[in-house]
């Protein structure tokens, strides 16, 4: 029953019943194990469900996975919520404090995982009331049905990457799982017959969704543990992967990658979001899969998604980030409250059904974070303002311009370093760069520049930029690194960038 476009359902349902919406016959997740089709994907969930409703958990406590991409992974979105628990995923890159962290955080009182990483756990890493279980003492006996969960009720809780301090935690209902589903399966036109190469970390909003998005649409997801890019290339060769998601520092790594010209033209669907992409990066990409339509994305944990630019504007505006998703309501709100007119600059506010429950046991953070939505508001009730500040043009996209604490103040002006860093990577004398302010007597700020490569042509970057920026945005000074530090999402570490140069 897959259909060339999956109809837009603004009704949520329990997100475990996201299975059953593809033909049964039809192959839903093909991995190292094997594949399963539709009927069998339900059965799995169905088992791994019934699994956990016999370790005598109450509704709504907390189960964690701290496991790769293993079928496991996949099915626990799914198998948790069936049973009215709440998932925690935990990132596979995590090392033990972290983890330890989110498990003593989310109160959680089961923690899946691999026997080799309960070997790198210490003593009380594990709170006492927390059950440890490895994937293979998972076995069911008997199915549950899906469930009939209100959909407002807590389904995941998933922590940020820690960009900002420690990682906290995203609270995610039925309904905001399943309408994001809905609403990235339409608007990106997934077909039954797509194959989602899945490569982002599984603990990741985006992540997750490739999982939940490609069931919703009937179509087949293909999750991947990757080391270099190359993997990644054979694995889309291997696989037949039509669709394929990232963060920048990834397509910058799959452009330095050879790929020879019928892997590539497999390709028909990139997306990104963790970061905008540069003008340069747009232009590799599409020279590099011609065949394949490109969406830019923007969101946040707290609100899913914001916005994504259809494919026939990328050429045209590479440096927008579009219009809202379905389900969304996007506004630009100056600081009294009030619509910013176009062309002017002002905070990114999202409301709607998408927006998350606030925070984990955090009112202080969530208070901050999620207030109640502009009076001019179509969408009542809890909005998320962002803190990111971005331009809506006459043309009614979206520019983003930078986050507010994120913003350089030198001799007066107020700079994005998000368009510094632009600057920087268009004429390629680097591929990776991070602009920041840093004290100085005279500019209050002056402009560092950390990026990528040995400084053999800084020379070269500096005349390049003297030609193309105002003589304020010009950077003092380049730090330059043979590689740059990631966080667990695979997007650049600013915040570790920023406290190394503190």
């Amino acid at each position: 029953m897959g259909m060339d476009v999956i109809a837009l359902d603004p009704v949520p349902y329990p997100i475990d019943t996201l299975p059953l919406r593809g033909a049964p016959d039809a192959i839903a997740l093909e991995d190292k194990r094997g594949a399963l089709d539709f009927a069998a994907l339900e059965a799995a969930v169905g088992g791994l469900a019934h699994w956990l409703s016999r370790l005598g958990l109450a509704p709504g406590e907390r189960v964690a996975t701290w496991l790769p991409k293993t079928r496991t992974a996949c099915l626990m979105p799914l198998a948790a919520p069936r049973v009215g628990l709440v998932h925690v995923p935990i990132n596979p890159i995590l090392k033990r404090a972290q983890v330890a962290h989110i498990l003593a955080d989310s109160g959680a009182r089961l923690l899946v995982t691999q026997a080799a990483r309960t070997a790198a756990l210490e003593h009380g890493d594990v709170p006492p009331a927390c059950r440890l279980a490895t994937e293979d003492e998972l076995e069911a006996t008997d199915a549950l049905p899906p469930s009939r969960a209100d959909t407002d009720a807590l389904a995941a809780i998933l922590y940020t990457s820690g960009s900002t301090g420690r990682p906290k935690g995203v609270m995610l209902s039925h309904a905001n799982l399943w309408l994001g589903a809905i609403s990235v399966a339409h608007y990106l036109k997934i077909k039954y017959e797509d194959r989602v190469l899945a490569v982002l970390p599984l603990s990741f909003d985006y992540g997750q969704n490739q999982l939940l998005s490609t069931w919703a649409a009937g179509a087949r997801v293909v999750p991947l543990d990757y080391l270099t890019a190359r993997d990644v290339v054979k694995a889309v060769e291997r696989f037949g992967a039509t669709t394929l998601a990232g963060v920048p520092p990834l397509w910058v790594q799959l452009l330095e990658a050879e790929w020879p010209a019928d892997t590539a033209a497999k390709l028909r669907r990139l997306t990104n979001s963790g970061g905008a992409l540069t003008p340069r990066l747009v232009r590799g990409l599409r020279e590099r899969f011609p065949g394949a339509d490109l969406y830019p994305m923007y969101g946040l944990t707290e609100a899913f998604r914001s916005t994504y630019l259809d494919p026939a504007l990328v050429d045209a505006q590479p440096d927008s980030i579009g219009r809202a998703i379905p389900f969304a309501e996007v506004m630009v709100v100056r600081p009294d409250g009030s619509r910013a007119a176009p062309g002017e600059a002002g905070e990114l506010v999202h409301a709607g059904p998408l927006v998350a429950k606030g925070y984990w046991q955090d009112a202080e953070r969530t208070a901050q974070r999620f207030r109640p939505a502009p009076l001019f508001a179509t969408s009542k009730g809890m909005a998320v303002w962002s803190g990111d500040t971005v331009v809506e043009g006459a043309d009614g996209l979206l520019r983003f311009v930078g986050r507010d604490d994120e913003m350089i103040k030198s001799a007066g002006n107020r700079i994005s370093p998000t368009e510094i860093e632009d600057a920087v990577l268009s004429g390629g004398e680097t591929a990776e760069a991070a602009a920041f302010g840093v004290p100085d007597e005279r500019l209050g700020q002056a402009i560092l520049v950390v990026a990528r490569g040995d400084g053999s042509r800084e020379h070269d970057l500096r005349d390049r930029l003297r030609r193309e920026l105002p003589s304020f945005m010009q950077p003092t000074r380049y730090d330059w690194r043979e590689t740059l530090p990631r966080n667990a999402n695979g997007k650049l570490d600013r915040t570790a960038l920023k406290a190394e140069l503190a």
